[in-house]
């Protein structure tokens, strides 16, 4: 058995550009970057950035466009394809991502409220058992 399975997790590179095939299918495109940090033999922090190619096809390649744009996190689940075409003489190959799934990043919070009503700042050593009624 064989396995074709890609998983990232990174930063829009350009906001996605919705077309529509032959077929009616919606079909979106954008770029993905995706970053990965290290430490050399020497103790020196290194990074490199690598660059995917999406493709997204459906109601899915709708939502992307919709929701979707440039800077924004999304983690994205498919499969790897090479295609290739002519141009001018010259073979030309592009590597992409064939999504199946697409997941839209984390918005930023202003600010998390308390999840109750009741105040975080009492001490328990300021209750003393002859103030509770009961």
């Amino acid at each position: 058995m064989y396995l074709n399975k890609a998983i990232i997790v990174g930063n829009l590179t350009r906001d996605p550009e919705l077309k529509a095939l032959p077929s009616g299918q919606n079909v979106a495109s954008f770029g993905v970057a995706t970053n990965r940090t290290w430490y050399n033999q020497n103790k020196e922090k290194q990074e490199a950035v690598e660059y995917h190619n999406v493709v997204v096809f459906g109601k899915q390649a709708e939502n992307s466009a919709k929701y979707l744009k440039k800077g924004g996190s999304v983690l994205i689940e498919g499969r790897i394809q090479t295609r290739s075409w002519e141009k001018d003489g010259t073979k030309i190959y592009r590597t992409e991502i064939i999504a199946e799934t697409v997941q839209f990043g984390f918005r930023k919070q202003e600010e998390e409220k308390p999840t109750s009503d009741f105040p975080t700042d009492v001490e328990t050593n300021d209750i003393h058992p002859d103030d509770i009624p009961f």
